[in-house]
This record gives C-alpha cells, sequence and structure tokens, in this order.
C-alpha cells in the first residue's frame, strides 16, 4: 500500500460516517480513526528482523492558512493561492544539494512546472503545479524539512 492510497482512504473516512476502518496487506496494518472532523492514521509495519511493531502516526487535520494584512506592494488576498502538500514526507526545493532550486519568490509558473519534491518512504516525487499560470510569492515550507499532508507550501498569485 502506498501513501496516495493510504490518502484516499482518509478522504473517504472523513467524507462518510464510518468511525474505524482498520485494513491489513501482508506485514503492514493501516488504521484509520474518525474522530470527528480530525480523522487520525496509524500505520503498524511487523518486519522480519523486529520483534515490537514499529508505529508512526499521522494526522490527518485541515491545515488553516494564516492571513497577514497585506502592505500595498503586495498582490490581494484574494487573487493567492496557496499550494498544499499532497502528501506527508520531506520538502526539498532542488533536486540535489549541487542543483538550483527548481522555484524561487517571483518566477513565473505555469501546470506542469516541477515546485519541489516531497520524499516520502525512500521515493522522491516531483510535485507540479495543476492550477493554470501564476508567480511565486512566497514559499511557506523550509527545505529539507518535514511537512504534512495538506500543509500550505508555497504562495502563488494567479496570472
Amino acid at each position: 500500500m502506498d501513501l496516495k492510497e493510504i490518502q484516499e482512504l482518509i478522504k473517504l473516512v472523513k467524507k462518510s460516517d464510518i468511525s474505524e476502518l482498520k485494513i491489513q496487506e501482508g506485514e503492514l496494518t493501516v488504521t484509520i480513526k474518525n474522530k470527528g472532523a480530525e480523522p487520525a492514521v496509524n500505520v503498524v509495519a511487523n518486519p522480519v528482523n523486529y520483534a515490537p511493531p514499529v508505529q508512526q502516526t499521522v494526522s490527518a487535520a485541515p491545515a488553516v492558512a494564516e492571513t497577514k494584512a497585506a502592505p500595498a506592494a503586495e498582490p490581494k488576498a484574494d487573487n493567492l493561492i496557496t499550494f498544499r502538500s499532497p502528501m506527508v514526507g520531506t520538502f526539498y526545493r532542488k533536486p540535489s544539494a549541487d542543483k538550483d532550486t527548481y522555484v524561487k519568490v517571483g518566477d513565473n509558473i505555469e501546470n506542469g512546472t516541477v515546485l519541489c519534491i516531497i520524499e516520502a518512504m525512500k521515493l522522491f516525487n516531483e510535485i507540479e503545479f495543476d492550477g493554470g499560470s501564476g508567480k511565486i510569492v512566497k514559499i511557506l515550507a523550509e527545505d529539507s524539512s518535514p511537512i504534512e499532508y495538506d500543509q500550505p507550501l508555497f504562495l502563488i498569485e494567479k496570472a
């Protein structure tokens, strides 16, 4: 079971009246408990070399966007898109240490522009923009930092 499948299950549990969903696939057990508006996910893997199970808890709480009064030089809030993380992982702004960043503040972007990489379970996923065209206004996540599902990553001004 991959991360996208787990994310889809979280969305299904959020939308339904299910209080708990437990799925076992081989040595992996995924339990999603719906506690009102915040489903909690427990992933348990029982590798052969380990006696106790390894647990990882992921919170899928909805992210709250922060708003500030914008000076006249900045774009209006109604013209901004908050680009959010499609998965849990580690956020990287560039493909490798010796390469340039994918995007920086002021860059114009369009559909298919790679914004960053998110490493999840030793897989490096290129995250592409799919919201039309625009310009990077602010980068909200720190390079090489852990991020959560639906966490705001970029503020983008619509073109």
